[in-house]
């Protein structure tokens, strides 16, 4: 908002210390993402800027890193890069590996956290629901209660699930099924609290014309609800997404060798081996995570133009 021309003295002295003091905390909360980003370009193995990288010499500067991220872990790192090299990057590199586990159980973690989380707000928006308040605050607690304590429970309960039943049966724990619905568990809230949040504009109207023609409840909603609440879903999706690609409290709890993600092998590199390619992980995961909040942004503007709200 501009500065109006008949603003007093002590009004202009606030406007400017207002956006100072906004400033200030904006670069208070970016800084320590944005540091990692020129580090990941070390030419030496160190966590800190060297005297070349000041002098912005470009000698200071390397992508080793970035190509470490290719190389360890492989059977042939100094080969010729010809289709066998990729083929040993795609099948023995470490941090590929891991990087294939973040995407194949985030996918499915995300498939599972937003159909139920989109079934469970499509109830929880009915007025008419018993104890909706009650049921939100439990769904909605693995945001709330430490990540620790979810995934000691978790990590207990998956040992075997079926002792509630007083029953034997397999372990989900060091499986891929184990690791999906732990993540699928922490994105839940997300898509809960997206999708109720784009319920709140929707038109009941619409669905109660839609009977009123004879339609059934599965056509009213394939054709008339989700399409107008498809914005708010996939935002959701993509903050369940997120949520499952950052997590490793879960994962240290739950997944076994061959379940290890990007968090994961991050924090085995700081534990095992520090590296700077580590920095250079998390400038990727920086630049995804951007990718990400600008698409939910769209979505979210495309959303309000939908449900006729202009955006101030």
């Amino acid at each position: 908002m501009a500065l109006p021309v008949y603003a007093d003295p002590l009004e202009r002295v606030w406007y400017y210390t207002y956006h100072a003091i906004c400033v200030a905390i904006f670069i208070f909360l970016i800084a320590p993402i944005l540091i990692v980003i020129p580090l990941s370009f070390n030419a030496e193995p160190y966590f800190t800027f060297t005297p070349k990288m000041l002098r912005l010499d470009p000698e200071g500067f390397s992508l080793r890193w970035y190509d470490l991220l290719l190389t360890f872990g492989m059977a042939a790192p100094d080969g010729v890069r010809d289709s066998s090299w990729w083929a040993d990057v795609w099948q023995n590199a470490t941090w590929v590996k891991a990087a294939k586990n973040s995407i194949i159980i985030g996918f499915w973690s995300t498939i599972v956290a937003t159909v139920l989380g989109t079934l469970a707000a499509l109830g929880l928006a009915r007025s008419e629901m018993p104890f909706r308040r009650t049921i939100m605050a439990i769904l909605i607690s693995p945001m709330i209660v430490p990540i620790i304590i979810i995934a000691t429970g978790l990590f207990f309960f998956y040992s075997n699930p079926c002792s509630i039943l007083g029953t034997e049966c397999g372990r989900l724990t060091s499986t891929y099924t184990g690791v999906v619905l732990a993540h699928a568990t922490l994105g839940i809230p997300f898509v809960i609290i997206t999708v109720t949040a784009t319920l709140i504009g929707f038109d009941q109207s619409l669905s109660r014309a839609a009977a009123s023609l004879g339609a059934s409840p599965s056509y009213t909603f394939f054709k008339i609800v989700l399409p107008l609440i498809l914005p708010g879903v996939i935002s959701g999706a993509l903050f369940a997404f997120v949520t499952s690609f950052d997590e490793v409290v879960a994962v240290l709890f739950i997944a076994g060798p061959d379940q290890q993600t990007i968090p994961r092998q991050m924090w085995n590199g700081i534990r095992e081996q520090i590296s700077p390619a580590i920095l250079s992980v998390a400038t990727i995961l920086v630049l995804i995570s951007i990718s990400l909040l600008a698409t939910v942004e769209l979505l979210r503007r495309r959303s309000e133009r939908i449900r006729g709200v202009t955006p101030q």
